[in-house]
């Protein structure tokens, strides 16, 4: 199963970086009235909880700059914002990074017991393999929402 859910996250991952290094720079911090946040933000928050999910199971040093926690976790908003932002090159080679990491998880990692479980509002996680599945899920939807800001916005450049 360990395998499944690394080739996974592995091809999730990608996708989000082809689709990102596809998007230009300029589009990264519109935001359209029908959503919340910006491409950076999603992009940042994808970079974000990858890393906090990672840090959950497997032994790696959180290697992200210290205002990531202000600028993208749950909550946090671009109005908000008053930090430097990271470029779409800076927020590229963290997910590339990642990618890279992925490949250093041990496969017993997954079945490792969380100890107390994990809880996330009505979820809860018994084991490593859960929490970097529902991982896998989360990207998954906030890539989704980066393709939908991504059409918005080309529709309103028309």
């Amino acid at each position: 199963m360990s395998n499944a859910l690394l080739s996974t996250a592995k091809s999730v991952h990608q996708m989000v970086i082809q689709k990102v290094q596809s998007i230009p720079e300029e589009l990264f911090d519109v935001q359209p009235d029908q959503f919340n946040n910006t491409i950076r933000w999603n992009v940042g928050h994808i970079a974000y909880t990858t890393e906090y999910f990672l840090s959950l199971g497997v032994p790696i040093e959180f290697r992200l700059p210290d205002n990531y926690s202000q600028l993208f976790n749950q909550g946090t908003k671009p109005s908000d914002w008053s930090d430097i932002l990271p470029t779409k090159e800076e927020l590229i080679q963290n997910l590339s990074r990642q990618l890279s990491n992925f490949s250093e998880i041990p496969s017993s990692t997954f079945d490792q017991k969380m100890d107390p479980p994990i809880k996330l509002g009505p979820l809860q996680f018994k084991t490593f393999g859960e929490v970097f599945n529902f991982a896998t899920v989360h990207e998954t939807m906030h890539f989704t929402t980066i393709s939908c800001l991504l059409k918005v916005l080309q529709y309103q450049q028309v």
